[in-house]
């Protein structure tokens, strides 16, 4: 099983909106890298949700619940989707500011690389998160 975060503005498609639509379409990915994530994501890999813009932080855990496909909103076969659905609100959400400023996550690529959608999580990284959010709801 890998882990992964999966960043999206809360304005646009919220976790709570996951939590309300039970499952979606993870779409709108551009990013080569990013894309490159999400064609290595498996079925049953974790994934924490994670608000951008002014809220910047983690709210809930997602699981994967399809192999990547081509988006078929697209006519584009590099652009590939997953599915995903929720598994659970957070217990506390995690903020980008307590992260940067632990320093058990001095190599996170969340802060390494703060402009990709879509960032593997080590093991040892989901761990130190899991604790960190308390488990779900």
């Amino acid at each position: 099983m890998a882990y992964w975060l999966l960043k999206t503005e809360p304005e646009d498609y919220s976790y709570f909106d996951l939590e309300r639509d039970g499952s979606t379409v993870w779409d709108g990915v551009n990013n080569a890298l990013a894309l490159k994530y999400l064609r290595m994501m498996l079925l049953n890999d974790l994934a924490l949700i994670y608000h951008t813009g002014k809220e910047r932080q983690v709210m809930g855990i997602a699981e994967i619940v399809s192999q990547p496909y081509a988006d078929p909103a697209l006519n584009d076969s590099k652009r590939v989707v997953v599915d995903v659905r929720a598994v659970g609100r957070v217990n506390q959400p995690v903020t980008l500011t307590q992260i940067k400023q632990d320093s058990k996550f001095i190599d996170f690529d969340l802060l390494r690389l703060p402009r990709l959608s879509v960032v593997p999580i080590s093991e040892l990284y989901w761990q130190y998160l899991i604790e960190l959010i308390g488990g779900t709801k």
